[in-house]
């Protein structure tokens, strides 16, 4: 009788230690998970001269799987080449974006600067656009057609 109350006791002490660590560790997985990914307010101008101002912009682009559809990807980075090398610019690390159009059907140069002050020459590794809200709605300028790139 003493022998299964110990074994009863022993069983409820586990159980409740095992309960006690999910607890304590829930918190901490949930919270990781509910992190909310950091937003970027973009001034973008386009080849016409006509700025606007994106609330939660990101870098969009589609990769085509078959003639029907279609991935899309949804960035906050820029994917850019320099070289050889693509090289994913963070958008908390850029300053600002100018572009100058590329010679007939030809990439974009991009000149890049640095929240830090360096900067770089790129073009754009994947034809793709900036995307995110106006005051007027989803705005998407495809990166061919912008000029300058604010990040605030």
């Amino acid at each position: 009788m003493k022998m299964q109350a110990d074994q009863r006791a022993r069983r409820i002490g586990v159980y409740g230690l095992v309960g006690l660590v999910l607890l304590l560790w829930a918190p901490v997985g949930s919270a990781a998970d509910t992190k909310a990914e950091k937003t970027f307010h973009i001034v973008v101008t386009d080849t016409q001269g006509v700025e606007t101002e994106l609330k939660n912009g990101i870098f969009y682009w589609e990769e085509k799987m078959s003639e029907t559809s279609f991935v899309p990807h949804e960035l906050r980075h820029l994917p850019a080449k320099r070289g050889t090398a693509t090289v994913n610019i963070k958008f908390d690390q850029i300053k600002q974006i100018e572009i100058k159009s590329g010679a007939d059907k030809a990439a974009p140069a991009m000149t890049v600067t640095l929240v830090n002050g360096k900067n770089g020459e790129f073009v754009p590794a994947v034809n793709g656009s900036l995307k995110g809200e106006s005051d007027f709605g989803q705005v998407e300028v495809p990166i061919g057609s912008i000029s300058k790139v604010v990040f605030k």
